[in-house]
């Protein structure tokens, strides 16, 4: 028998067979729910495989038990090594390194074992099915060159757009194209929440629900790849986004932030895993977004060590609660009540159901019924009558009660503990619009795709028919919205960024930040998935080719998680807020800072060469751009400062003051979000080392800055920043960047690397 090579793992050669198969499986990030069953059927289907062999196979394929990061990297290096040395002329094939590494290391008469037809044809079957002979991993092993697409290099915009959360995402587009998760058109609504619930069951039990939780409770500690997880879930079914979401982030979220360690240790692993479903009981019918006024009550008895959740009212049920069907437990949000002493609202762990899932006493659950979408969500309603749970059950980390029944909490203010606990379920805001955003690019990837191969009329008899994305107007429709998507990523990419290193100094500007970004990404998921739909024509309306569920399932993103109205008005408050308390720290100089604002506002509009300046190098130029959108920004927020300051002068009461300035408000915290996100924009255009690629992203933000100036002429116009020449060249400058951007937009969609299985419609496939 031949020596055991070194390089070689001290594996027998039945496993050493498939060890290159295992690898690109894994290496891959993950082995779906199809290929776990394809993989142990065929292994114990193998007859030169021993019994000991067997199982060693099998457990490789257990999702919660992966090999060791450490041993991926031996792998790698042992196989690289043995592909270099496969014979010339061998195709490149995993099965071929397989033998050969089996073949060094058997004796001549094992050897025969691994040169059966049957043997062949067996691991082939393995590969075939993993589908990973284009895998990256595989490239990786045989040394594949990267392949760089015409224009720019594709690899690198998707490497871009992923951040830093590629491995959560790659791993997604793996598990995400396994048969077990092919979208189905279910309209039937138990039938559709049973198969949300089982997705998302299976996204539990390969670790995704408790990434952001710590790792002693299963997770990684990492909100940044739970939030890439429930973007990536925005491609494909959005009633799986949301259960997700509710589940993990939450339900599971209420419990990691509102409360301690002794809720940590008691539920954030069973969370984690789905053998705990819950839900997130804070909306009331009578109250919606007006959190502070709910009317559900949780009042401590004293004898018992209890508190007593009950609903006094119909109109003070529970409202819109997702899972509230498959749930066992909430957190539900009420008024807490202590020795007569209400002390605001504070979230309390309350059992729904017992462990076979029969609803407990006191409570009453109805469904919600058919939705315009996400029918695959079980929303209900849900009324407490005087149900008793145990006073360990509040969430304790911002006000508590002891055995005693004293209250007390850490922030003394109510306001300030009332804004605090829900700063801390911020996260929804950042993920929603991810979400959102990831179901606008379906759209647009489908919308475009469709317009490269599909034509309609000709010039002449006999040409040709024109294809759709030639025509002036179809890339007047998609090109600006194709730009605006690339805004949204990188600004949401920021924003994620700041969310998940943030520090109690930036948290409220976090929080302002991230209202806005919510509001202004999901408004722009509504508008761009109906003007696909559209361009799409009579295609586009069948259900087949996705839009009739994207469209549905995202229109609810503009009014959960906060109403968008409402959260423009939290932004502008905010941002009238800053100006103000700017004036009462630093007096004088921000008195002096005001009038050079306004002193430069002056000599802007009085400049006729800048009004008037048509050259294309000035509009293409992010100075000007940037000093255009903050111009906006900034004069908006010192004129409504103005005229808040005025009706107040007039003894008008400040909440009249702020309905009569409401509209005004809500055009300034347009202003701010369009401001921030092309900083953001031409922050990440300027990081770009590639010059091709660098190219073709100035060339979207040049079209989004000037689109955005475009839609708001009419404000340019009349604020006299600009002469009306200006705003004709900016339209003609608009006009020829849809048609440069048209000949990348193929290329553009194709880096945002969506699924075929999730991308589905059959007009592109």
């Amino acid at each position: 028998m031949s020596t055991q090579a070194p390089d070689f793992p001290s594996y027998s050669p039945g496993i050493l067979s498939l060890l290159p198969l295992y690898y690109v499986g894994w290496a891959d990030s993950i082995l779906s729910p199809s290929e776990v069953k394809l993989i142990r059927n065929k292994v114990n289907e193998l007859e030169f495989l021993t019994i000991a062999e067997k199982r060693q196979l099998v457990e490789w394929t257990d999702p919660s038990n992966p090999p060791a990061p450490d041993l991926f990297k031996h792998w790698v290096n042992v196989l690289r090594k043995q592909a270099i040395k496969l014979p010339k002329g061998t195709k490149k094939s995993l099965v071929e390194l397989g033998l050969e590494m089996a073949k060094k290391s058997s004796t001549d008469q094992e050897i025969l074992q691994w040169q059966t037809e049957g043997a062949k044809e067996a691991l082939h079957e393995i590969e075939e099915a993993l589908g990973i002979q284009n895998s990256q991993s595989f490239q990786t092993i045989f040394q594949d060159q990267e392949s760089t697409e015409p224009g720019f290099n594709i690899k690198t915009l998707k490497a871009l757009l992923d951040d830093k959360y590629a491995d959560t995402r790659d791993r997604m587009r793996t598990l995400l194209s396994d048969p077990a998760f092919k979208l189905e058109t279910i309209r039937e609504k138990d039938d559709y929440r049973n198969q949300v619930l089982t997705w998302c069951k299976m996204l539990a039990d390969r670790g995704f629900g408790a990434l952001s939780y710590p790792s002693e409770y299963g997770g990684k500690d990492s909100m940044g790849d739970y939030i890439a997880t429930f973007e990536m879930l925005g491609y494909h079914d959005s009633s799986l986004a949301i259960k997700f979401g509710v589940q993990f982030g939450l339900f599971g979220g209420s419990v990691m932030w509102l409360g301690t360690k002794k809720h940590h240790d008691k539920y954030l692993a069973d969370i984690g895993s789905l053998k705990l479903p819950g839900c997130f009981a804070m909306t009331e019918t009578g109250h919606g977004s007006n959190v502070r006024g709910l009317e559900t009550t949780a009042t401590y008895d004293p004898k018992t060590n209890e508190f007593i959740v009950h609903t006094p009212n119909e109109g003070a049920g529970k409202e819109y609660i997702g899972n509230a069907l498959h749930g066992h437990m909430a957190s539900v949000f009420a008024q807490l009540i202590v020795d007569g002493t209400n002390h605001g609202v504070h979230a309390i762990l309350v059992p729904l159901r017992d462990d076979k899932g029969n609803l407990l006493d006191g409570r009453r659950v109805e469904d919600c019924g058919y939705k315009l979408g996400l029918n695959g969500v079980d929303n209900g309603r849900i009324w407490f009558d005087q149900v008793r749970v145990p006073r360990e059950n509040l969430l304790n980390k911002f006000g508590d009660v002891d055995e005693q029944g004293n209250y007390s909490s850490p922030i003394e203010n109510p306001s300030r503990r009332f804004f605090t606990m829900l700063g801390t379920l911020v996260g929804g805001r950042v993920s929603v619009p991810r979400a959102g955003l990831s179901s606008a690019k379906t759209g647009l990837a489908i919308a475009i795709k469709y317009a490269l191969k599909r034509r309609q009329f000709a010039p002449k008899d006999g040409m040709p028919e024109t294809i759709l994305l030639d025509y002036p107007s179809h890339q007047r429709r998609l090109m600006p919205l194709l730009s605006k998507a690339y805004a949204l990523d990188f600004a949401l990419t920021h924003l994620t960024h700041r969310y998940v290193t943030r520090t109690e100094e930036d948290v409220r500007e976090i929080e302002t930040l991230a209202a806005g970004m919510k509001s202004y990404s999901t408004w722009f998921t509504t508008k761009a998935l109906q003007e696909c739909r559209e361009a799409c024509g009579g295609k586009g309306y069948l259900a087949e080719n996705r839009f009739a569920d994207l469209k549905a399932d995202t229109d609810i993103y503009t009014t959960f998680e906060g109403d968008n109205t409402v959260l423009m008005q939290l932004v502008s408050k905010g941002l009238l807020s800053d100006f103000k308390k700017s004036f009462h720290d630093e007096g004088f100089m921000a008195v002096l800072r005001l009038l050079g604002s306004r002193v430069g506002f002056t000599l802007t509009e009085s400049n006729l060469f800048f009004k008037r300046n048509t050259d294309i190098e000035h509009l293409v130029d992010p100075e000007f751009q940037l000093e255009a959108f903050k111009y906006r920004e900034q004069k908006l927020l010192i004129s409504v400062s103005q005229r808040m300051r005025d009706y107040l002068k007039k003894k008008i009461p400040g909440h009249d003051a702020f309905l009569r300035c409401q509209s005004h408000l809500l055009v300034l915290a347009n202003a701010y979000v369009e401001h921030v996100i092309l900083k953001q924009f031409i922050n990440t255009v300027n990081a770009v080392e590639d010059k091709k690629l660098k190219t073709v992203l100035k060339r979207l933000c040049d079209l989004y800055a000037l689109s955005t100036m475009e839609e708001h002429k009419g404000w340019y116009l009349e604020s006299e920043y600009m002469h009306p020449n200006k705003s004709k060249a900016i339209r003609r400058v608009v006009t020829r960047l849809c048609k440069e951007v048209r000949n990348d937009a193929g290329l553009l969609v194709d880096a945002f690397d969506i699924p075929k299985q999730c991308l589905a419609a059959p007009i592109v496939l």
